[in-house]
């Protein structure tokens, strides 16, 4: 998985791949993100950590989060339940 940014500098990933990570169809993700059902944090790291980027994307009940590299690669990810949000940093 992918994490590139347009020419406008908006974050993009494949939104086949990212629906599978939620466990849902394409077709759902794009009528669910227009519903403003997908809601989408990006922090990028500071410090230690600059150069990665957390991206923690929830969609109703579930949250998936993926750490990506410099160059957009994935490196780490996760599921999380909505009350064990950690606030923190990139790792």
């Amino acid at each position: 998985m992918r994490f590139d940014r347009n020419a406008r500098g908006e974050w993009l990933v494949d939104p086949n791949e990212l629906a599978r990570k939620l466990g849902i169809t394409a077709q759902l993700l794009k009528t669910e993100t227009a519903l403003r059902l997908v809601q989408t944090h990006v922090v990028m790291g500071r410090g230690p950590d600059e150069g990665l980027s957390r991206v923690r994307v929830r969609y109703r009940e579930s949250i998936w989060q993926g750490v990506f590299d410099c160059n957009g690669f994935l490196i780490n990810e996760c599921r999380l339940s909505p009350d064990s949000l950690p606030e923190d940093p990139v790792h």
